[in-house]
């Protein structure tokens, strides 16, 4: 897979922070789309900073519907979805040449700073997971095929998080092939949700992804984040608005 075969989907909400670091990770011939829903100068700082190859759309959504919206515009044959509040490492879009399957990759999420310890453990949770059978993509890092994302119909739109998983699992189920490549890594720069509990971070994914995976999640709880985006942007709590 060549890096200009993918296009780059990254919702943003009030991202001022961390946004000028995640766009000089990324390589200036990759197109970009993001869906921003921001109050802060986040749309001004990255229009600023890459002025070419790069979409802006302004809506206010969920973050999945941001996804959603993003992936609706890109023409590429492969999208990569990804979050504001990480860096890509040095290598990742080079190590992307060796790769080309049919369906969906999903790689690590490290840190280079705090929390360092935790974030390897989470891989190797990860790599467990996907050993078992049971994908733990992360929306932070997740490429998907145009074809196979269009075949499965995107996301869960009813989902506020989560949705990163979810997909995977129904990717899997379709019979696509699903990749976990743990070489293939961004890194961490905002630990917010961290800091408001380990533990409680670990069982809000352990617990919803186990329930999304067996299909014991009531609809009606779907909606619901479980006080995930509780601190942080209200990527959650936003509804889709054209603007």
């Amino acid at each position: 897979m060549n890096h200009t075969d993918l296009t780059i989907i990254l919702p943003t909400r009030d991202e001022a922070r961390n946004i000028l670091t995640f766009l000089a990770s990324i390589p200036p011939d990759v197109p970009l789309i993001v869906v921003d829903s921001s109050c802060d100068e986040t749309p001004h700082l990255i229009a600023e900073a890459r002025p070419h190859n790069t979409a802006i759309l302004h809506r206010q959504a969920t973050v999945t519907e941001a996804r959603q919206i993003g992936a609706a515009e890109a023409i590429t044959d492969w999208l990569l979805f990804t979050d504001a509040d990480v860096r890509f490492a040095t290598d990742y879009f080079y190590r992307l040449r060796t790769w080309n399957n049919e369906g969906a990759i999903y790689g690590a999420k490290l840190s280079s700073g705090e929390y360092a310890a935790y974030y390897r453990w989470f891989v190797w949770g990860q790599g467990l997971s996907h050993r078992i059978g049971i994908p733990a993509a992360s929306g932070s890092n997740l490429l998907i095929r145009r074809s196979v994302f269009d075949a499965v119909g995107g996301f869960d739109l009813s989902l506020t998080c989560n949705e990163d998983t979810e997909i995977a699992f129904r990717i899997q189920r379709e019979g696509y092939q699903v990749d976990f490549e743990p070489d293939l890594a961004v890194y961490e720069t905002d630990h917010r949700r961290l800091r408001r509990g380990v533990i409680r971070k670990t069982l809000h994914s352990l617990v919803r992804c186990l329930l999304l995976y067996f299909n014991l999640l009531p609809a009606d709880w779907h909606a619901s984040d479980w006080d995930y985006w509780n601190g942080m942007p209200d990527r959650g709590a936003a509804r889709l608005r054209e603007g």
